[in-house]
């Protein structure tokens, strides 16, 4: 790459977040949904007035969109009306526009601190505008502003991964099952819900003050005599005898010695024969890949945002480390790139792993 291409590259990050506020502005003004509702098209004035502000600022803001081809400008009217965007469904922008505003709400301000919480190994973002010290997921329960737009966008992450996740699982019938980190209880109701089978016992397995909220969750839906709960630390002592240990979600919030030292509970947690399932953001196996965007996001989300350290792996990497652990790697599960929008930042892999020894 020549010294000119390098610096050209370097302009595309420096208007990231320019590009980011413009187009989430356009949407949290109203702007796009007068447009959309308002075919063939409103003028800037009639824009401003819609929306209560100044028809200059709309079309400050409408520039970019313009430039990108979300929306078209009729020069001889003046008339702005929808274009690229006008062939989006509502529910993929919704979901969009759920992730936009994770972005903005949970890491923008955050992501100003990236350097310190990479120094401290901690979210210094937190303790400066929340005054909360810990990670992100412990801060949900107690500052609303950030726990409702992250619950907006987990509630669609769910309706997706879930379903595509446990269709893709082998339980094996009357198996006992340990959810690790398996937080309300969710997970577990999951397991019965969508792998039934006469015997099988789910036992979620986390932090002990999640007891309480984690029965409320199996009363709620009846099954308390098939579901239980344990309470630990993941990194110290996982609770044994079980035929499947499934590990959902969280791998990439811990540095690679406390993934090892997971993977060795998960190995005692097990009898010889007995199957270890993760699930996990990975990055691709060529880093370079351009369709990936998994590099993009997670180094700061879970840096800066998030815990302070961690990150996602390759399934090579994470193939490795469970051979390491006494576990053979004997099958990766992905998506179907036809289901997957064209949006989507986050891979997730299924990777399934046999006790060996």
């Amino acid at each position: 790459m020549t010294s000119d291409a390098t610096l050209a590259r370097f302009r595309e990050y420096m208007v990231g977040p320019t590009r980011f506020m413009n187009l989430l502005s356009c949407f949290e003004l109203g702007i796009i949904d007068e447009l959309r509702e308002n075919a063939p098209g409103l003028t800037a004035s009639r824009l401003g007035d819609a929306v209560g502000v100044k028809a200059d600022a709309v079309e400050q803001l409408l520039q970019l969109l313009v430039k990108e081809g979300f929306v078209a400008y009729d020069e001889g009217s003046g008339v702005y009306s929808l274009d690229a965007l006008a062939g989006v469904a509502e529910a993929d922008l919704q979901r969009m526009l759920a992730f936009m505003d994770m972005i903005k709400v949970v890491m923008l301000r955050q992501m100003f601190h990236l350097t310190d919480s990479v120094r401290a190994g901690t979210v210094v973002g937190l303790q400066k505008f929340y005054d909360f010290e810990g990670t992100l997921f412990r801060a949900l329960a107690e500052r609303a502003e950030l726990r409702e737009s992250w619950l907006r966008l987990a509630g669609i992450e769910t309706a997706s991964v879930y379903p595509w996740f446990f269709g893709n699982i082998d339980i094996p019938s009357g198996a006992r099952v340990l959810d690790v980190l398996g937080g309300n209880g969710l997970g577990a109701v999951m397991t019965h819900q969508l792998k039934a089978s006469p015997g099988l016992h789910v036992t979620t397995f986390d932090r002990p003050e999640m007891e309480e909220q984690c029965l409320q969750t199996f009363r709620a839906h009846g099954m308390e005599d098939r579901c239980s709960f344990i309470g630990g630390d993941v990194l110290e002592d996982v609770p044994k005898g079980f035929d499947v240990v499934m590990i959902k979600h969280f791998l990439d919030i811990f540095d690679k010695d406390e993934v090892l030292k997971i993977l060795d509970g998960a190995n005692r947690a097990l009898d010889v024969g007995g199957k270890l399932i993760i699930l996990a953001p990975v990055y691709p196996e060529d880093i370079k890949d351009p369709d990936d965007y998994q590099a993009d996001f997670f180094p700061s989300f879970i840096l800066g945002c998030a815990v302070g350290k961690g990150g996602a792996q390759k399934v090579s990497t994470y193939g490795s480390w469970l051979e390491e652990r006494g576990f053979e790697l004997t099958e990766v599960i992905t998506k179907d790139p036809s289901d997957v929008p064209a949006d989507a930042i986050i891979t997730r892999a299924v990777l399934c792993a046999t006790k060996t020894g």
